[in-house]
């Protein structure tokens, strides 16, 4: 693989001390128009591109994950192929360049990569999303809904009500109308995994409708698991603190805010998508069978939720 994608954050991402591991603040202060792209960040994320090594753990299954193109949904993407699955990713148009990235590394690990572009607010795409990965895949047993929208903002007199609505179709909504259209396709041995925040349980005073979206998110993990255990389907989801991603870079940060990107943890940096990939690894696999309606953590070390 091109060491230009392999995105290691710039630092030795060899070291086994976790606080040496990848780049930390202070970062170049950096915008781009949202959603962004992982390619055009300094340093560039990692997702797992040269690091992830799969031992079978996921073979033969088949693979939904909305914003695959980046952040952590890319790093599941390349570390479920890497397992033995199939992989269908959504992203938003202009991310294309990213999504393309991705497609090569699933078929260099010589599985099926399907790219399906959309915009996650509509709810009849997100109906034919699912059905398109249903088609292209041969089937569907996990669903991944990773997408989302942060936009920073100072006071709740800045958000606007069409912000508003845009982030709560793309993080609420969106996941809602997927997993409708998902869950009759789904038999029992299925994981649906969704993508909450530390946001959830310990809200920035500027991301006020993200965090409600990400609260939102973790009690359909928990609710939905209680709906769907007695069918043999497991859900649950993952937690990440601050994670380096074109979130960052697109308006879910200040300038500010994001020169100091991470430092505040224990382990003094922001975290990288790869050393999430395990998690969504874990929570798709068979041998977590017993993992349903949790909430799984990864914040360098700020708790919980």
């Amino acid at each position: 693989m091109d060491k230009e994608l392999a995105g290691t954050g710039g630092t030795s991402a060899q070291s086994d001390d976790p606080r040496a591991k990848y780049a930390k603040p202070p970062f170049k202060k950096q915008s781009q128009a949202w959603p962004g792209l992982a390619a055009r960040m300094e340093p560039r994320p990692d997702h797992g591109e040269t690091s992830y090594k799969g031992s079978g753990r996921l073979a033969g299954r088949k693979a939904l994950i909305t914003g695959g193109d980046s952040g952590m949904g890319r790093a599941a993407a390349i570390a479920y192929a890497r397992e033995g699955a199939d992989v269908a990713i959504n992203y938003f148009p202009s991310e294309e360049e990213d999504a393309r990235e991705v497609i090569a590394l699933i078929r260099d690990a010589g599985r099926k990569g399907v790219a399906i572009p959309g915009d996650l607010r509509d709810e009849v795409f997100c109906k034919m999303l699912v059905e398109q990965a249903v088609a292209a895949l041969g089937g569907l047993d996990i669903v991944v809904n990773n997408a989302a929208r942060q936009q920073s903002r100072t006071s709740i007199l800045d958000l606007t009500p069409e912000d508003f609505d845009a982030t709560m179709k793309t993080n609420v909504y969106a996941p809602f109308w997927i997993l409708k259209a998902a869950i009759p396709h789904l038999k029992p041995g299925a994981a649906i995994i969704g993508t909450t925040s530390e946001q959830a349980y310990d809200p920035s005073p500027d991301l006020y409708d993200y965090a409600q979206t990400k609260a939102a998110t973790m009690n359909y993990v928990k609710s939905l698991a209680k709906q769907l255990g007695p069918k043999g389907i497991r859900v649950n989801g993952v937690a990440p603190g601050p994670i380096w991603t074109p979130l960052q870079v697109s308006g879910g940060s200040s300038m500010d805010k994001l020169e100091k990107f991470g430092g505040h943890t224990p382990l003094g940096r922001p975290g990288q998508p790869a050393e999430l990939a395990s998690i969504y690894v874990q929570l798709a696999a068979s041998d977590a069978s017993f993992a349903t309606g949790q909430i799984y953590g990864a914040a360098g070390g700020d708790g919980q939720p």
